[in-house]
């Protein structure tokens, strides 16, 4: 099968379907490539920042009509359990990728955009049109976004930078019950990472963390590392003794790189996770997703109505507004990264913010945008 359409999205993430619902909504032939079926659980730290609200209500996607978390507050605690709280200057919600992208899916069906369960194999551009090969069809497109998620085998196709480069961290995720204040998100550190735990959805806590690979790899299994590891962490203690694993087990995700991506690769205009990561300890890594599918969404619009004048402005344009809403962000995650990787400075940073905590605010703040603006 060959068939042409405006824009091919590869990867059904949350930039793939909401940059699907946007440009469906507007009117454009939509075609998005995913490999696997919807509803699926992904790893993920399931908190996401009020900012985007306006967008998704403009998309008539109001994911507060859904079962969430309301989040109002942030708690971080050091390796050695001592703790710090703030108020989110924003606030937000927590709703899992499983619900969340499903629902979005759902919009993105119903707005008229074609969604094929298939692998992409080969990106090829010739005389200003895009061929998308799966395994099973092949697609023509003049614009071809690309959202794929932290790592692919098109990442390995396109050559991409950062993808020979080993990377030390792992991603573990998985769903609990038990008790958890409904209105926080916290962040708890531990030797070799960072902890991420909130409610989500009809009461369930998602616990989520990164882990340094060369520390992991000294225990056998996932059981034995949080016991020997994240359990010196007493808050992190505590909260996995009083709950149960809901999952069979938990998923996780090995070479999580974050390194500076290029924004655009064979003219194809990368978005969420495939334009760059920020890191899960700054909780803003879905609403940065959201926020660049609408900046490509809008963009892709001007180009197909003429006020883009060519392909590179396009590409330019692009590059230039991704930078200025995110670049800063990006940095400011692998700053607070690096810093809590060293006891001294965690154990400092600790006490500035215990004795100020205005000083928290504005952390968070340097990772967290301003509510997206619908003109």
């Amino acid at each position: 099968m060959n068939t042409n359409q405006d824009v091919i999205i590869i990867g059904g993430g949350l930039a793939g379907l909401t940059s699907a619902l946007h440009l469906s909504k507007k009117g454009l032939k939509v075609t998005l490539m995913e490999k696997s079926d919807y509803p699926h659980h992904k790893v993920c730290g399931e908190y996401i920042s009020n900012e985007i609200l306006p967008y998704l209500k403009w998309l008539d996607a109001d994911v507060l009509e859904l079962d969430h978390a309301t989040i109002t507050q942030f708690e971080f605690t050091t390796g050695g359990g001592k703790a710090v709280t703030a108020k989110l200057p924003l606030g937000g919600f927590g709703i899992s990728r499983y619900t969340f992208d499903y629902f979005l899916y759902q919009k993105a069906v119903s707005n008229g955009c074609t969604i094929l369960k298939d692998t992409v194999n080969e990106v090829s551009y010739n005389n200003d049109l895009f061929t998308v090969k799966g395994t099973n069809q092949s697609i023509t497109s003049k614009i071809v976004l690309g959202a794929f998620g932290k790592r692919s085998n098109i990442d390995q196709v396109l050559a991409r930078s950062f993808i020979n480069k080993k990377s030390p961290w792992l991603a573990v995720k998985a769903h609990y019950s038990g008790s958890f204040p409904d209105n926080f998100v916290a962040l708890h550190n531990f030797e070799g990472g960072y902890c991420g735990v909130s409610k989500v959805e009809n009461n369930i806590i998602n616990i989520c963390y990164l882990a340094d690979y060369a520390t992991f790899k000294k225990y056998k299994n996932i059981s034995d590392y949080q016991h020997n590891v994240l359990y010196k962490n007493q808050n992190l203690k505590s909260i996995f003794e009083n709950t149960s694993l809901l999952f069979e087990k938990p998923i996780t995700i090995s070479q999580v790189s974050f390194d500076k991506k290029q924004l655009v690769e064979n003219h194809i205009l990368m978005i969420g996770d495939t334009a760059g990561l920020i890191h899960p300890l700054c909780g803003n890594g879905m609403a940065i997703a959201v926020h660049s599918a609408k900046i490509v969404s809008e963009l892709v619009l001007d180009y197909y109505s003429g006020k883009m004048a060519s392909r590179e402005m396009l590409e330019k344009t692009y590059a230039k507004e991704w930078k200025k809403h995110f670049e800063k962000r990006m940095s400011a995650g692998r700053i607070l990264a690096q810093l809590l990787q060293n006891k001294r400075i965690t154990t400092l940073l600790f006490a500035v913010t215990t004795a100020f905590p205005a000083l928290l605010q504005y952390v968070i703040k340097q990772t967290h945008g301003k509510t997206i603006a619908i003109d």
